[in-house]
């Protein structure tokens, strides 16, 4: 579903992605993991299109993300870490909204809208101003705006940053039973959730790819998922001395 090509993303002199290649089968949930500053911001945005990559390739169900970005859109749901909401605009006038500018035809998006809500637990603060919501709510809104459109993938930036334990429940049972009808690139930095939720991780340290694989595959030998992670970023090689190598936020 998703095809990564030694994908590099520069600005100028600084190199933020470094020839990164890794794919995500369709319906999986991948977890995307690096320590901060290791380019998985970078590379989700080049993914869902709301950033240019200086050289590389990403496909997404087929289509190029560069030549065909119009298509890939219409096929993938963003969830950045901090959620895309219009604090004045109630939850379903916002959800209506975003329907719209994502191109859905006006007789498809009641039944849409009622599909999120019920999905994303959102029915009794339907009409509540998103701006009054918690964040585990505004989080869950986040989500409905990025399924609405019933994409075939999702990347999810961080979705449970900030909750309380009963609201990362919540969440990571919404990102699992979403599995299979889409698939989902999730980037967290809580490993125990990837453990849970994901079948597969891509693991980027200093703009490389330093360990993919299926998580029951890379745990066989008895390996936690921390020891696998903190073992990927700190073998020889994994973080080599990368003078252009740029954190995300340096680059903003």
């Amino acid at each position: 579903m998703i095809e990564v090509q030694h994908l590099t993303k520069r600005y100028g002199d600084l190199t933020a992605v470094s020839s990164i290649s890794f794919s995500v089968a369709s319906g999986q949930i991948l977890g995307f993991l690096g320590p901060n500053g290791s380019g998985k911001t970078t590379t989700m945005r080049i993914i869902t299109g709301f950033l240019p990559a200086t050289s590389g390739t990403v496909k997404v169900a087929g289509f190029d993300i560069f030549d065909d970005s119009f298509e890939v859109r219409k096929r993938i749901g963003y969830l950045p870490e901090t959620p895309p909401l219009y604090n004045d605009m109630t939850v379903t006038s916002y959800l209506r909204f975003v329907a719209r500018i994502k191109g859905m035809a006006r007789g498809e998006i009641s039944a849409a809208l009622d599909r999120v809500l019920m999905r994303c637990g959102l029915g009794h603060v339907a009409n509540r101003v998103t701006g009054h919501l918690s964040k585990g709510y505004r989080q869950r809104v986040g989500l409905a705006q990025a399924i609405i459109h019933n994409p075939d993938v999702l990347v999810l930036d961080e979705p449970t940053v900030g909750l309380d334990p009963q609201q990362i429940i919540e969440i990571r049972t919404l990102i699992k039973e979403l599995a299979g009808a889409h698939t989902v690139v999730l980037s967290t930095h809580i490993l125990p959730e990837v453990a849970q939720v994901c079948e597969k991780v891509v693991i980027i340290s200093s703009g490389h790819v330093v360990k993919e694989g299926l998580i029951t595959d890379l745990t066989q030998d008895g390996q936690t998922l921390e020891d696998v992670f903190l073992r990927a970023i700190s073998q020889e090689g994994a973080a080599p001395d990368f003078p252009q190598a740029v954190s995300e936020e340096a680059a903003q």
